[in-house]
């Protein structure tokens, strides 16, 4: 992003010289590409060890690839990866705000409270020098999409009828193959590889590649279903089938792929030309 587009022009915090400038470690994924390559250390969480960063920023790294809002990386990496300026950026008190209301319910998914360490009460307010949200304009800018939910899983369906398939897909919004697989990272944790194949969208007016971001969005946000369609490290694939209602994404079906059963494969074929009742 262009941080010179989202600062405040005010006096900043001087950070003397306690602070030093490091390449953004390979680890920290999720800092990377985002308009600059160093950081400063001891960063604004009171980390003084790229050890320590790594380790803290780890359990964050999941959060930002949800999208939960189009600045979760900004904000987590202005504080866990602050830019080598003369002067440390807080990201504004609004900035927080927005993302802690967006991202909350992601959190709650995976059984966390938006931590204390965050209180947005402790960033500046707008009008002092901070990274500030563009969320108005990017509304403005970029097309408001259905937001994945944090659900119950479905039940993974292995044995169904090409006629209840085609049932199922008339009373739906959009269908997504997905390709599963899952490795471990080198601090023991699971990380999953999606492939998204949009094969068909039964309605609406979203793109296929809007739909393969959102279904990606939800196997993150659900990261519970995930797992459990990833019961071994090969891949596995799936056809995920749901609805969008008031703005929200809601997986209602999920088919496991298998190669030696033709009932999805001809409901797939037979869709294209299918008059629903």
């Amino acid at each position: 992003f262009a941080v010179n587009g989202l600062l405040r022009v005010a006096m900043g915090f001087d950070i003397g010289l306690s602070t030093k400038c490091v390449v953004i470690p390979k680890e920290m994924g999720m800092c990377h590409k985002i308009g600059y390559s160093e950081m400063r250390l001891p960063n604004l969480m009171g980390h003084t060890s790229m050890a320590e960063v790594i380790l803290k920023s780890t359990t964050w790294q999941h959060l930002a690839h949800t999208d939960c809002h189009p600045h979760v990386r900004t904000f987590l990496c202005s504080l866990f990866a602050p830019i080598c300026l003369d002067t440390f950026i807080h990201p504004c008190r609004s900035m927080c705000v927005a993302v802690r209301d967006s991202c909350t319910p992601v959190l709650a998914c995976h059984g966390h409270l938006w931590p204390d360490s965050l209180d947005c009460d402790r960033f500046p307010a707008d009008e002092d020098m901070c990274l500030a949200s563009l969320t108005k304009e990017y509304k403005y800018s970029h097309k408001v999409l259905p937001k994945p939910a944090c659900q119950t899983c479905p039940a993974v369906e292995e044995f169904f009828t090409q006629k209840r398939v085609l049932e199922v897909f008339c009373d739906s919004n959009f269908a997504v193959k997905v390709k599963l697989s899952k490795k471990r990272t080198v601090f023991g944790d699971q990380e999953y590889n999606i492939e998204c194949q949009v094969e068909f969208i039964t309605q609406g007016s979203l793109l296929p590649y809007e739909t393969q971001n959102m279904i990606q969005q939800w196997l993150l946000i659900n990261e519970n279903c995930t797992q459990r369609m990833t019961p071994t490290h090969r891949p596995m694939v799936y056809l995920l089938v749901g609805n969008i209602e008031e703005g929200i994404i809601l997986v209602k079906q999920v088919y496991r792929w298998q190669r030696r059963d033709s009932q999805l494969t001809l409901a797939t074929q037979k869709w294209r030309y299918h008059k629903c009742l």
